[in-house]
């Protein structure tokens, strides 16, 4: 119990700290938070991307082994969410708004950085491979690894869903892995309330760009801003004060079909023929360069190329990283009753295949028209990324129903990542306490808001996805342990786990 008040108090100070410092004085945090991320990027870059492919490889070996017909969970146990609403729970925890923000922005900016270096077409194609490899399954594998972990420990050994769980399990007593135990949820909420508070200042840009759109504007002013921020706010407090469940599987269905129709309808009213040889061409380059360029690290491509690489490609592994304490916990919670087969087939291969098919629709729009000749989304890239997606589907019909939808959809798509984030940093900063008491729910809620404040004022996606990646740097290690963990648990449990799998 001394642990728990501990860890909730260093913890709320540690994250009101940082969002206040953010507030008052965000030049001086962006400058430290660049620092040290430049030098860990440039002395483990190499780390962070064996470790993802590790984690990758990891789960896939699963699928295809005698501890895939393991269940999550009691033998007679069964899934309490169908697939779909599962699946559609797990992506809105795990990357929707940033789908939205990035779907134009993304593979544009990559092109306007290869066309310097390679010929049009192909600079086109790699452009598209990176966004897919971003958003792709090395992101999911960091998310399943974590998910998994924590899941097996806690319905197959009891243990109560905290990072920290599967150390203490194994090595029950030990002085070393309880201080471990502690340190590894301290940087997990560290971690979570940080990356969250990110998407927050994302989620806000992005609805305020497209207000501004829908009332014809080119600059968004500060006052809307900060009037998205505070009715953000509001939509999310109400929800931190009933249950999780119901409420979730509901928000996460409607932004995920609101997400899936307007891919259906930029492919349909959109250059229909470019899009589908896009998206199906982008999946095929992507399965047949995944595996290699999970531990590509761009040595030998001079500063240019290896800046890029730690802008994107590294900042983003981080950034899941970042992601996978919460997303984990959030998957393990809905997962109870699937086999690890099961699990693992569904959170690698269900929202891999949604983003490629994303970027293929949306990047495939921005190509078309800049291999078209026209410069003008190109040109945004440098200028005003926010609102790359809304200046796309001004381009095609209806575009303020669209516009409507895409504002609905990212703002839904926050609020479902906020509330899901407060439950799990009270369970975390409880001690595992699976109903954390609505008052531990909304101070979190409210430190999101200070951290997303935070974001906001620091005045740049950059510099938000550097402040993202500096609360995730310790958990790198962290996700390994865990890994290594759940490696040792199911060796131990061996035959007999499998011989009480279902059959």
């Amino acid at each position: 119990m001394q642990d728990s008040r501990l860890l909730l108090a260093t913890s709320i100070g540690l994250c009101a700290v940082i969002g206040f410092w953010g507030v008052i004085d965000p030049a001086s945090l962006q400058a430290i938070a660049k620092e040290i991320v430049d030098q860990y990027f440039f002395s483990r870059g190499w780390f962070v991307m064996l470790s993802v492919t590790l984690m990758l490889l990891f789960c896939l070996g699963l699928t295809v082994t005698k501890y895939g017909d393991i269940r999550l969970g009691a033998d007679t146990d069964r899934p309490e969410y169908s697939t779909p609403t599962w699946i559609a729970m797990l992506f809105a925890a795990g990357m929707g708004v940033g789908l939205l923000f990035w779907a134009v922005a993304e593979p544009l900016t990559h092109f306007y950085f290869a066309k310097d270096f390679l010929p049009t077409p192909l600079a086109a194609e790699q452009a598209l491979l990176a966004s897919n490899f971003n958003w792709g399954i090395h992101a999911w594998a960091i998310y399943g690894t974590t998910a998994l972990t924590i899941a097996y420990f806690s319905f197959r050994r009891g243990t109560p869903m905290l990072v920290s769980a599967p150390v203490k399990n194994l090595f029950p007593g030990e002085r070393w892995a309880s201080a471990v135990g502690w340190f590894s949820d301290f940087m997990a909420i560290a971690a979570i309330a940080i990356g969250v508070g990110g998407s927050v200042a994302m989620g806000v840009f992005q609805v305020a760009d497209g207000v501004t759109v829908l009332f014809g504007g080119d600059v968004t002013p500060s006052w809307l801003i900060a009037a998205v921020f505070l009715l953000m706010i509001a939509a999310y407090i109400p929800p931190l004060l009933v249950d999780l469940g119901s409420g979730m599987a509901r928000l996460s269905n409607i932004a995920m079909a609101l997400a899936i129709a307007l891919v259906a309808y930029t492919v349909i009213l959109g250059p229909s023929e470019f899009l589908l040889n896009s998206i199906i061409g982008g999946i095929g380059n992507y399965v047949a360069e995944v595996l290699p360029r999970g531990l590509q690290t761009f040595t030998f491509y001079g500063d240019d190329t290896s800046k890029w690489f730690q802008d994107w490609t590294l900042t983003y592994m981080v950034w899941w990283i970042a992601w996978g304490p919460f997303v984990g916990v959030f998957v393990a919670r809905i997962s109870k009753g699937r086999t690890i087969r099961e699990f693992v087939l569904g959170v690698l291969i269900g929202p891999t295949l949604f983003s490629t098919i994303w970027f293929g629709a949306f990047g495939g729009v921005g190509l078309y028209e800049t291999l078209d000749g026209q410069g003008e989304l190109l040109a945004m890239t440098q200028t005003n990324v926010e609102r790359m997606t809304f200046a796309l589907l001004d381009r095609l019909p209806l575009a303020t129903l669209t516009t409507l939808a895409t504002i609905a959809a990212a703002f839904l798509f926050i609020v479902t990542s906020v509330v899901s984030a407060a439950f799990v940093l009270g369970m975390f900063s409880t001690g595992g306490n699976p109903d954390p008491s609505a008052k531990v729910r909304v101070i979190w809620g409210g430190l999101l808001g200070v951290l997303g404040a935070a974001m906001i004022l620091s005045g740049s996606m950059n510099a938000v996805k550097t402040l993202i990646a500096l609360g995730a740097l310790p958990f790198v290690f962290i996700t390994v342990l865990l890994m290594t963990c759940l490696v040792k648990a199911l060796l131990q449990d061996g035959t007999s786990e499998v011989n009480h799998a279902d059959r």
